[in-house]
C-alpha cells in the first residue's frame, strides 16, 4: 500500500472523548435513552449536527425537532449513534474532496441518505439488519477523506479526473492511482481508531466483494447496493437508482422492500 496512506492514517488524532463513550455504550446489551442523551450533550458540535439531521427533509418529521431528547426518541438509539459518530469523524477527517468533483457537504447529504435508505428498506427485511447496518451505511465513505489527501498531495488529481472521465468506476481510479480503495482504508482507519471489529468486517471488502468472508457476505452486499445507489458522485439519480436495483437483484436481495424505500425516500426529498 502507498505509504502516504499508511503515514495518513498513523498521523490521524485520536477519537474525542465523547465519541468512545458513545461507542462504548453502542456495545451495551441494554441501552436506556437517557444515558445516551447524557453523553451527547456533552458535545455541543454532536447536539448541532443531530438537530441538522433530523429537520432535514429525507426523515419528513411533522414538527420541527429542537432538543437531543426529542431527536433521539424520534430517530431511535441506533440510528442516533450513526449519526453521532458519523458527524464527528465527518469533521475530524475533514479535508478537501476535490479529485472525487465533491464537497464535504455534498458527502455528508450522500452518507445521510445511504444511512436513511438502509433504514427504510431493512425495516421490511429485518429489524436486526436494520439496527445493525445503520452505522456502516453511514461510515462505509469514510476512507474519501484520507484518499482525496493523498491523491491531491500527490499530484494525481487531473490523472484521478481523467480515469472517472473515461469511464472507470471510482473504486478502478483509486485502486490504479493509489493501490487501494475507499472500503479498505475505511476498514483501516477504524482499526486504528479501535473501533467494533463487526463495524469493520462488513466494510472491508465492499468494494471487493469476492473476497469477502462468508459470514459477513450478505451484510456486505446490502451496503454496496445503498453505496450504488447513494454513490458521492451521483447520488440517488435515476441511473445510480437503476444501477442499485440491478446489484440487489444480481445478490438476490428483497428488491421490492428496496424499491418501496427508494420510492418513500424520493417522495420527502421532494419537499428540499
Amino acid at each position: 500500500m502507498n505509504e502516504n496512506i499508511v503515514d495518513k492514517i498513523e498521523s490521524l488524532p485520536p477519537l474525542p472523548k465523547t465519541i468512545i463513550e458513545i461507542e462504548e455504550f453502542r456495545q451495551q446489551p441494554d441501552k436506556e435513552p437517557f444515558d445516551l442523551l447524557k453523553i451527547i450533550e456533552k458535545d455541543a458540535l454532536i447536539v448541532s449536527t443531530l438537530l441538522k439531521v433530523s429537520n432535514s427533509a429525507m426523515f419528513g418529521f411533522r414538527s420541527k425537532v429542537e432538543t437531543a431528547s426529542k431527536a433521539i426518541s424520534l430517530l431511535g438509539i441506533n440510528f442516533t449513534i450513526s449519526i453521532a459518530i458519523g458527524g464527528t469523524i465527518q469533521n475530524l477527517l475533514k479535508t478537501n474532496l476535490k479529485p472525487y468533483g465533491i464537497s464535504s457537504d455534498d458527502f455528508m447529504r450522500a452518507s445521510n441518505l445511504a444511512t436513511t435508505l438502509a433504514s427504510l428498506w431493512l425495516n421490511k427485511v429485518s429489524f436486526d439488519l436494520k439496527e445493525e447496518l445503520a452505522l456502516p451505511a453511514l461510515l462505509q465513505e469514510t476512507g474519501k477523506f484520507v484518499l482525496s489527501d493523498v491523491i491531491a498531495s500527490c499530484e494525481k488529481t487531473e490523472e484521478f479526473e481523467e480515469l472517472l472521465s473515461s469511464g472507470k468506476t471510482v473504486a478502478e481510479a483509486e485502486e490504479e492511482i493509489t493501490g487501494t480503495t475507499t472500503s479498505e482504508i475505511t476498514a483501516r482507519i477504524f482499526k486504528h481508531w479501535k473501533l467494533s471489529e463487526n463495524l469493520i468486517n462488513v466494510i472491508e471488502y465492499i468494494d471487493d466483494i469476492e473476497k469477502c468472508k462468508p459470514e459477513y457476505l450478505h451484510k456486505t452486499q446490502i451496503l454496496s447496493v445503498v453505496k450504488t445507489i447513494c454513490d458521492v458522485r451521483d447520488t440517488f439519480s435515476d441511473n445510480s437508482i437503476k444501477k442499485g436495483l440491478l446489484e440487489a437483484k444480481k445478490y438476490n436481495l428483497n428488491t421490492i422492500a428496496l424499491q418501496d424505500a427508494i420510492d418513500k425516500l424520493q417522495e420527502r426529498l421532494l419537499d428540499e
